[in-house]
């Protein structure tokens, strides 16, 4: 992950609750590491237990990726992207069609 892409996300990202004051253990693991591993796991399309070995561990990706997931962070960062991606483009933010194609059996 690029400087750049890291400071665009950086801030959706939530802050450890040791960092906040709130107690609890300090993360073993830098949130830029994640993101990255689970750009990784998403861009090769490799299983979960075959992550490269300069990543973390897969279980605690595996795990940082659950707690986003339910908290409804990897959403979010999806459509930040995405409006950003448009309105770079040069787009409105909102698409104003939509195509649904199935395919039968």
């Amino acid at each position: 992950m690029s400087d750049a892409e890291w400071a665009v996300v950086r801030d959706l990202l939530p802050v450890p609750g040791w960092l906040s004051g709130r107690g609890g253990r300090p993360e073993g693991y830098c949130h830029r590491q994640m993101i990255d591993a689970l750009r990784s796991l998403v861009d090769d399309g490799i299983k979960w237990r075959a992550m490269p070995a300069d990543f973390p561990p897969w279980p605690r990706v595996d795990a940082f990726f659950a707690r986003w997931r339910d908290t409804g962070l990897v959403t979010e960062l999806h459509e930040r992207l995405r409006e950003a991606v448009r309105t770079g483009e040069g787009r409105s933010i909102e698409p104003s069609a939509g195509v649904v194609d199935s395919q039968s059996v």
